[in-house]
C-alpha cells in the first residue's frame, strides 16, 4: 500500500493526463491522485499545480475554486511543484491578456517573447525566432536537489509564448534562453517550479519528477 500521496490539483487548465501519467510511472511508493478537493491536498504529502492555456483563464478558476488560498496553505510546508503556467501562475504579475495579477509567491513578471523575436546568441543572432518557444532547450542549473542525477545543461521540452523575468536572482534555480534569458526555473525553500515540462522531457523530466516525489522540502 502506498505510504505518500501526490496531489496534482486539477483546475482544469493543467495536463493532468500526462503529468499524472509521468508520477506514477517513477513512483515506488506514492499514491497519484489528480483531485480538486481542497482537504485531500491539503492532507498530501507532495503537490503538483500545473497549467496549460491563457493566464486570465488559468487564474480564474484558481480564484473560482479558491485554489489561490489552498497554494497559499500548501506552499508554507509542503514540497510544492509547478509546472509551465503553475510556475507563470505563482509570480507577481503576467503581461497575457492585457495584464493579469498572479500569486505572487515568487518575485518577477510574466513576458512576451515579442514578435518578431530576435536571436542574440550563438547560432541563433540576428535570426528571426518563432513564437511560440516550442521544442527541446538546454537548462543551465543552479545546485538544487531537484538537479540530483540530471546532467547540467540537459535538454528539456518547452511551449510558451511568455517568459518568466524574476526580480530576486537567488530564487532562480535554472537559466534558459531563447532569443533572450529567461528563467527556467525557480524555487525558495519548500517550493520548485519549471517553465518546461518534465513529463514530456524523457529521461531529464523523468528523474526531476522523481526527484520531487522523494523531496523532503529542504533547499
Amino acid at each position: 500500500m502506498s505510504s505518500k500521496i501526490c496531489a496534482v490539483i486539477d483546475y482544469g487548465m493543467g495536463n493532468l493526463h500526462s503529468a499524472s501519467k509521468a508520477l506514477e510511472f517513477v513512483s515506488d511508493n506514492t499514491q497519484v491522485l489528480v483531485t480538486s478537493d481542497p482537504e485531500t491536498i491539503l492532507k498530501a504529502d507532495h503537490v503538483v499545480l500545473p497549467g496549460v492555456g491563457a493566464m486570465r483563464d488559468c487564474m480564474g478558476e484558481i480564484k473560482r475554486l479558491g485554489v489561490d488560498q489552498v497554494v497559499a496553505e500548501v506552499a508554507k510546508s509542503k514540497p510544492l511543484l509547478g509546472i509551465c503556467v503553475g510556475m507563470q501562475a505563482m509570480m507577481n504579475h503576467s503581461q497575457e491578456n492585457n495584464g493579469v495579477d498572479c500569486l505572487k509567491h515568487f518575485e518577477g513578471e510574466v513576458e512576451f517573447f515579442g514578435n518578431p523575436l530576435i536571436g542574440t546568441q550563438g547560432s541563433e543572432d540576428g535570426v528571426k525566432l518563432k513564437v511560440p518557444h516550442m521544442g527541446w532547450n538546454q537548462v543551465k542549473q543552479v545546485a538544487h536537489p531537484l538537479w540530483n542525477g540530471i546532467e547540467d545543461e540537459a535538454r528539456f521540452y518547452f511551449v510558451h509564448s511568455y517568459f518568466v523575468n524574476a526580480k530576486n536572482p537567488s530564487q532562480v534555480k535554472g537559466h534558459g534562453h531563447y532569443g533572450k534569458d529567461f528563467a527556467a526555473a525557480v524555487g525558495q525553500d519548500n517550493v520548485f517550479a519549471v517553465q518546461f515540462h518534465p513529463e514530456k522531457s524523457h529521461k531529464a523530466g523523468l528523474q526531476l519528477l522523481q526527484n520531487f516525489l522523494n523531496w523532503d522540502g529542504q533547499p
